[in-house]
């Protein structure tokens, strides 16, 4: 699968931006959808999760859908199927992130270019994780 074009430079500047939206996050340890954001969290990102089945993660208040969101959101971080994506990105872009990072295995061209369209950056097959550890060594 093809991935972004964006600079380590780039992606630098972009993790440097903290306030994360954690679209299907998830309760189960195992999962990366989980263990990326925890990490995250661990290094002092502001995480919001998203996940309507249930109504915390992490000690963190849950949120049904983006658009629930009190304040601003830098980054909206995506952990859904790749054909589930555009819906998510729709509402997203209603919210204005500056980024929105669809995590490793997930690339859908029609939501991508419709948040490009909207002045917003699209970071795709790519995890947040592995470029934080990557570009912070």
């Amino acid at each position: 699968m093809e991935q972004d074009s964006f600079s380590d430079q780039q992606i630098s500047e972009i993790l440097s931006l903290t306030k994360v939206a954690v679209v299907g996050m998830s309760k189960n340890s195992s999962k990366a959808a989980h263990y990326v954001p925890k990490y995250l969290f661990e290094n002092g990102y502001d995480i919001t999760p998203v996940n309507p089945t249930t109504d915390e993660i992490l000690g963190k208040q849950c949120y049904s859908s983006i658009s629930e969101i009190d304040g601003e959101v830098d980054i909206i971080d995506v952990f859904r199927p790749s054909d589930q994506v555009l819906p998510f990105v729709v509402e997203a872009i209603k919210k204005k992130p500056k980024v929105i990072w669809l995590q490793e295995g997930i690339h859908n061209p029609e939501a991508e270019k419709l948040a490009t369209q909207a002045g917003i950056k699209v970071i795709f097959n790519r995890c947040m994780l592995a470029e934080h550890k990557r570009l912070s060594q």
